[in-house]
């Protein structure tokens, strides 16, 4: 990206607060993006995004939100709007994933995966695609897992989710373009909160 090639756009990036959201963040207003910042819990590390962001010259709020609530991603999606202007940007990026195997795995823990990284994904791009197809610009980037693509016997419920989220993209992108691109990204293991919790036996 050459520099300050986002000047005047606005990023909405969800679970924003820490990890992968956090440095997306921070790489997007070094390059001229205004910020708004999801997050569900972490007030203090919120708190010490937004600040991080601002030293870069940009402005960045914060919008409070459970991705996996519709009502609350609507508002979400209001509040960085009205804050910032229109969303130029997104990154879904909110996420969680529960070690489990096969013979502890639940319905609730099922639903709770999906509920967030998937549902959650789908309903923040449905939030802003309409925005951005009417003014013919628009970028979404969904953060996925190498998960999606490798068998994690511990995983079922999380690389389902982030399986399925590459299915919706791909049909997003045909749906939306060719003004709004669409991509899902899936990284290996990283470095993160979450990542942490994996245990280097399964960074392959």
């Amino acid at each position: 990206m050459a520099d300050k090639d986002f000047a005047g756009k606005t990023a909405l990036i969800t679970g924003g607060s820490r990890g992968i959201g956090r440095a997306t963040a921070l790489k997007l207003a070094r390059h001229g993006a205004d910020i708004a910042i999801n997050y569900l819990s972490r007030d203090r590390e919120a708190e010490e995004a937004k600040l991080l962001v601002e030293r870069l010259g940009v402005r960045c709020v914060l919008v409070k939100a459970d991705v996996s609530d519709p009502a609350a991603v609507t508002d979400m999606a209001a509040r960085a709007r009205d804050a910032l202007g229109p969303i130029d940007l997104l990154v879904a990026n909110a996420g969680i994933s529960i070690l489990e195997s096969h013979q502890e795995i639940s319905w609730a823990t099922w639903r709770k995966t999906m509920s967030i990284n998937l549902d959650g994904a789908f309903l923040t791009v449905m939030a802003v695609k309409d925005e951005m197809l009417r003014r013919e610009y628009g970028r979404i980037v969904c953060i996925s897992s190498v998960a999606a693509l490798r068998p994690r016997k511990m995983q079922i419920h999380y690389a389902s989710s982030k399986a399925a989220l590459h299915a919706m993209v791909r049909c997003c992108a045909e749906a939306f373009a060719p003004d709004v691109r669409i991509n899902c990204i899936a990284p290996g293991l990283i470095e993160t909160e979450m990542g942490a919790t994996l245990g280097s036996e399964r960074a392959a």
